[in-house]
């Protein structure tokens, strides 16, 4: 295309804009209306692309970081030939696959899905890591935000890792169209104020004005030119550019325009002749497809002391040995987690991110997106920094392992800063989420392998301190399974426990049956999907259930446990024993007996329900 047919390109990508908005009564126009020449170029000139492979390993990534702008990417969809004009016009609607923000649940050419703002480039990062260091393909990475993310610590995330790893096939296109909004974003249009803070994460970049056809071509050519250095086009635009009644207006954004008809018009109108050709992509080498193929986890003997985070960097570093596709990323706290054992093992395929769990769980994303299988380990208790990521990576469908080591008050005399306490509450509640808390090390290897092979956020807690072995080598749990370490016909109980409370359990089981109280057992390794007719069966024969849990009361084991009875049968007599507290700095032990969820406490609660209808 030439210049000319760009720039018509460019106000046909504005029209469309206008219509799917109007057409849905709800959308962001002036804000897709600012990017339209923007995504003209790259469109016309620059993006290598194959629309009917959008798997093709060779394929350019574009990702749309500011995802409120969806119209404008239809847009270019439909100008590419990918979605007609029907289609487009359903934007927003039941049951289309244009959504307010674009899923690659419902779309093939969309990466990731964005919205929450700060969330394209960290991932785009990801994509462009795995492109260099794992692909070793020359693919490009195209991301476009917005001036107003601008404000996210994700972003600055995101930036300081580009830099640091030389993304050379990174280019980030800012959008800055001075509003935000509410109005002016903090630097408004000062593009120097943008230029001069990637230029300190070791970043190249150049400034244009957005609309320049010419100007944005070659940027886009100087920055696949960069060697060394990825590069951020920050272009000066104009809101609603084009339509004088939203042009550069505050009080505009998130709203169709005043009078569809009368801005098509002003644009030029309708232009459905006019089509672009995606140059297709170069030729890519082989996917790596490496490894043994067999799965040798380590081995463990009963009675034995060994913690569950050591099992897990065993087991995890065995698994990279087996899969060439397994990737391991951690936070800076490798020597913690254990991630350090794949990173001597497997160097190639290990990724520090250093403390930035944010950008951690991104990189995840989009190492997932290229087909990689991640997992990505800090402690609990830091993973709820990235709870908005890992919610946008189930919003796109993303399947990523996330494991927080040094969960609960276990850890010790760390103290309350370094506990994951809340951490199983906000894993359950993400969607299709698999949570996964095991309590032994033979236990711990057979789930991080099993994990691999899921769909979905998978999650594993693990313990900091050393525990006993209790279940053989080759023993197997299948996730939503549980296993049942005591039980007998006449059980006046069940306690039901996960991970460090499960050696508690064993032992207050052991003191209630001295003192002729029988109680079962059942180790619920599998937090979500839950075993829900073991534990029914139990409530049926014992009558009362006892959760205990190394963990806040809301959300965690005990809310697993009463989802067993959501099917509208009699919730049984249940009391939970947990982290109620806020703990202070303390031996394990202790931290375990000041919480009430140590074996002498639960040995007392079991008591207590035997002997008394109600727990007072």
């Amino acid at each position: 295309m030439n210049t000319g047919e760009i720039t018509e390109l460019g106000r046909q990508l504005r029209v469309d804009s206008v219509r799917a908005a109007a057409a849905a009564g709800s959308g962001h126009p002036t804000s897709s209306m600012s990017a339209a020449d923007l995504m003209a170029v790259l469109l016309a000139r620059h993006l290598r692309y194959d629309f009917d492979h959008p798997d093709h390993p060779g394929n350019d990534r574009f990702v749309l970081s500011k995802g409120h702008a969806s119209p404008l990417l239809y847009s270019a969809y439909k100008a590419a030939g990918a979605i007609d004009d029907d289609e487009l016009l359903t934007f927003r609607t039941l049951g289309s696959r244009l959504e307010g923000h674009p899923t690659p649940r419902r779309l093939p050419w969309v990466e990731t899905a964005t919205g929450s703002l700060g969330q394209g480039l960290p991932v785009g990062v990801g994509i462009a890591l795995a492109g260099k260091r794992l692909d070793h393909a020359d693919y490009r990475v195209w991301v476009m935000c917005g001036d107003s993310e601008m404000a996210e610590g994700s972003v600055w995330e995101a930036a300081e890792q580009a830099g640091y790893e030389h993304l050379d096939n990174l280019v980030l296109i800012v959008d800055v169209n001075r509003l935000g909004q509410r109005g002016p974003t903090r630097h408004a249009h000062d593009l120097d104020a943008y230029a001069r803070r990637f230029r300190a994460f070791d970043w190249h970049t150049v400034e244009i004005d957005g609309h320049d056809v010419d100007a944005v071509d070659r940027a886009y050519g100087e920055a696949l030119s960069t060697r060394g250095q990825p590069t951020a086009v920050i272009a000066r635009t104009i809101k609603g550019k084009g339509v004088a009644a939203v042009e550069n207006r505050e009080g505009q954004h998130g709203k169709p325009l005043p009078d569809a008809d009368e801005a098509v018009a002003e644009l030029g109108g309708p232009r459905e002749g006019l089509r672009v050709r995606v140059a297709g992509p170069p030729a890519t080498p082989a996917p790596y497809t490496g490894g043994t193929g067999r799965i040798e986890p380590p081995r463990y003997r009963r009675g034995e002391r060994v913690a569950t985070r050591d099992a897990f960097g065993e087991a995890l570093t065995a698994l990279g040995t087996a899969r060439g596709d397994v990737v391991a990323l951690d936070g800076e706290v490798g020597d913690s987690t254990r991630a350090e054992y794949f990173a001597k093992e497997h160097p190639e395929r290990y990724f520090e991110c250093y403390i930035a769990e944010q950008q951690m769980v991104a990189v995840a994303v989009g190492m997932a997106a290229r087909g990689w299988v991640p997992y990505a380990s800090t402690f609990a208790a830091f993973l709820t920094r990235a709870h908005d990521f890992a919610r946008m990576a189930a919003v796109s469908g993303s399947g990523i392992n996330l494991v927080g080591s040094h969960a609960g008050v276990s850890i010790g005399q760390d103290g309350p800063s370094q506990m994951g306490l809340e951490d199983l509450a906000m894993m359950r509640a993400l969607h299709g989420t698999t949570v996964l808390y095991p309590c032994d090390a033979n236990q711990t290897a057979r789930l991080v392998a099993e994990m691999a092979g899921l769909d979905g956020i998978r999650y594993l807690r693990t313990s900091r301190g050393a525990s006993e072995v209790i279940y053989g080598p080759d023993e197997e749990f299948p996730v939503g399974g549980s296993k049942v370490l005591r039980s007998g016909a006449g059980d006046r109980l069940t306690v039901v426990a996960a991970g460090v409370t499960v050696h508690e359990a064993l032992a207050a089981a052991d003191v209630l049956d001295r003192e002729g109280i029988p109680v079962r057992v059942i180790d619920l390794y599998s937090v979500k999907p839950v075993d829900r007719e073991t534990l029914r069966r139990a409530a049926e024969d014992t009558g009362c259930l006892l959760t205990v849990e190394d963990h806040r009361p809301q959300g965690g084991l005990g809310d697993a446990v009463l989802d067993a009875f959501r099917d509208g049968r009699p919730v049984p007599r249940l009391v939970r024993l947990a982290v109620d507290t806020m703990p202070g700095s303390a031996t394990p032990a202790e931290q375990l007996r000041a919480a009430g969820i140590d074996a002498e406490t639960i040995a007392a609660a079991g008591r207590m329900l035997v002997e008394q209808a109600v727990v007072v």
